[in-house]
């Protein structure tokens, strides 16, 4: 599983400062209870000392330190049933004082040795879903909201078939492809005209393996190869620099969806950055989900035979069909 190192940072923040808060509520909560009673106050400072006193036990060199250790043990339990007493007495719970994690497993550090610890994973994916929302303007966009109604349930015989129909079989293979990503089929490509749910169901996706804790990535065409662009023609080093980090998303990310592919303007450039683009991902393993308006046998005209090629070999085409959903919803 590939990890957005900058969304990985975010996650780490967000460990450290419920580390800090959870240290801050604590503070608090000794605060009120030694002011309430100061024989808590006195109690709580001998319990620290004891273990000042077994570690300079288990230091102490030229005897055994287990008997020492053990008789320090006992007078720390000691300690602490006392100090459960007075908090008690003082309304208190018993282990109002306790000090202890959010997380036991990592001891609020985000890692278990040298593996990422569930909490720091949960909070990874919610920064996940969270850029997601900031990149795509999320709203309604998900499996469920998807409205087959939409689409007629006329039989047409340019496709063989009603547009609900054949778009209620694209639905399932997307929501198959996102329920068990990754799977053997890798790679989606949506062809079909304006409106018709391309991008929906491409975020729908995103979403879902996102929230699985995978690292996506979703760019229009137009930008996508704007970074690789930017890689060769730069203004300054800083916004070089951004573009490789750009780069090195589109190319590495756990799902790619590039959307809109055609819509840039063509050239040399930019078919050389798609070959590369696709290239890079296939030899890496990655999925990749393409929306556009043009057929991959249409991108022919547009794009190289090699693109061409690693389009119709590596990506199942689905195709859409239909009415603009956005125009009959105004309608509406």
């Amino acid at each position: 599983m590939s990890m957005d190192g900058k969304l990985l940072a975010r996650a780490k923040a967000r460990i450290e400062e419920r580390r800090k808060a959870h240290e801050r509520e604590y503070d608090d909560r000794r605060r009120e209870a030694y002011a309430k009673d100061a024989e808590i106050e006195r109690v709580d400072s001998a319990i620290k000392a004891t273990v000042i006193d077994a570690i300079g036990a288990a230091l102490r060199a030229g005897s055994d330190p287990e008997e020492a250790i053990l008789e320090i043990k006992d007078r720390s339990l000691t300690l602490q049933e006392n100090r459960a007493m007075l908090l008690v007495k003082n309304g208190y719970p018993a282990d109002w004082l306790t000090e202890s994690p959010i997380c036991p497993k990592c001891r609020d550090t985000g890692y278990n040795g040298m593996e990422l610890c569930s909490c720091l994973m949960d909070f990874y994916r919610e920064e996940q879903v969270k850029e997601l929302s900031r990149l795509l303007k999320l709203g309604e966009e998900s499996f469920d909201a998807f409205d087959i109604n939409y689409y007629p349930d006329e039989y047409d015989p340019r496709i063989g078939a009603s547009p609900r129909e054949m778009m209620d079989g694209v639905f399932e293979s997307a929501y198959e492809y996102a329920r068990k990503f990754p799977s053997k089929t890798r790679n989606l490509f949506f062809t079909g005209g304006t409106g018709l749910g391309k991008t929906f169901l491409a975020t729908s996706i995103a979403k879902v393996v996102a929230e699985k804790g995978y690292s996506v990535a979703y760019y229009t065409a137009v930008d996508a190869f704007e970074q690789y662009r930017a890689t060769q023609f730069a203004r300054n080093p800083e916004e070089a620099e951004r573009a490789r980090y750009e780069v090195a998303r589109l190319e590495k990310a756990d799902l790619l969806i590039i959307d809109d592919l055609g819509t840039e303007i063509p050239g040399v450039v930019v078919t050389n950055a798609l070959y590369q683009l696709l290239n890079a991902r296939e030899n890496a393993k990655k999925c990749t989900v393409i929306t556009s308006n043009f057929s991959i046998y249409e991108l022919g005209k547009r794009y190289s035979p090699q693109v061409v090629s690693r389009l119709a070999g590596n990506f199942l085409e689905l195709k859409f069909a239909g009415r603009d959903i956005r125009r009959l919803k105004n309608e509406g």
